[in-house]
């Protein structure tokens, strides 16, 4: 009966060993949860927002206030480092440094259950800080729209639309020699400057806007200021957003589950 129970719902008793281990650092993650979006919104709205609106007028950006133009790309930007953090290092902490992933996989748990584990417990720790994050955007008034809560979903479809594409790569590293760190460093942190986070796409040069084009994180962004507050885009454009995203989730986790396949059935 328990291997039974363990064929057919592995990938939640994955997750649920994740969500456990998080409480090792569960400190960390109410504090950031907690303070990022208040020091984010409050350096947004009181600070450099009230600087752009004094310039600029009430509605400086996109026919908004800068904080509720810039809320909704804090709030994709969080659940993507969020999904980022949960998607590297414990990924190849479960195949090289403390192969826990072996273990499961001994165990009547396929490795395309462990897969699903870690994204069932990556989505409920994202739909966590996510719903924290635009519960302080409400506080701060940063919501006009009454979709705005469907910027939860964005957010969320957001995070997985990067962190499995990153679980995909991490997953198939051997030996870090730098890979993860450079990976944070060249490709996460550009990816938030070039992809319409603090200021619209268009307002860079025409050869540097494809680097938005390609990123998950523009498509969730403007995805995420059509639900909060009504931003003017083409519907076709709407649904180019969405599709991308779902295609990087879906092609990748597939390509995820082959990779621990490969690599746990040796």
């Amino acid at each position: 009966m328990t291997t039974v129970r363990a064929r057919r719902f592995g990938a939640w008793y994955v997750a649920e060993h994740r969500l456990l281990v998080m409480r090792s650092y569960l400190q960390t993650i109410v504090i950031s949860g907690l303070g990022n979006p208040l020091l984010y919104l409050y350096a947004m709205g009181v600070g450099l927002g009230s600087l752009v609106s004094s310039n600029m007028g009430a509605g400086a950006v996109d026919g908004v206030s800068y904080l509720t133009f810039v809320a909704p790309a804090l709030l994709c930007s969080a659940a993507l480092t969020t999904a980022s953090e949960e998607f590297t290092y414990p990924v190849m902490l479960g195949f090289k440094w403390n192969p826990t992933f072996f273990g499961m996989n001994a165990a009547p748990i396929s490795p395309g259950q462990i897969i699903d584990g870690l994204i069932i417990a990556t989505t409920a720790r994202v739909v966590v800080t996510s719903a924290v994050y635009y519960g302080f955007m409400q506080l701060f008034g940063a919501v006009p729209s009454a979709w705005g809560f469907a910027t939860i979903v964005v957010a969320t479809l957001t995070a997985l639309a990067f962190g499995i594409p990153v679980m995909t790569y991490v997953a198939t590293i051997e030996q870090d020699t730098g890979q993860i760190a450079m990976l944070m460093r060249f490709v996460l942190l550009p990816m938030t400057l070039f992809s319409g986070t603090f200021f619209p796409l268009t307002a860079m040069p025409v050869f540097l806007q494809w680097i938005g084009w390609i990123s998950p994180l523009w498509h969730g962004v403007q995805l995420a200021r059509v639900f909060a507050y009504g931003a003017s885009e083409p519907a076709w454009l709407t649904v180019v957003h969405v599709v991308y995203m779902l295609a990087l989730v879906t092609v990748c986790w597939a390509w995820s589950r082959r990779i621990a396949a490969r690599r746990l059935n040796k």
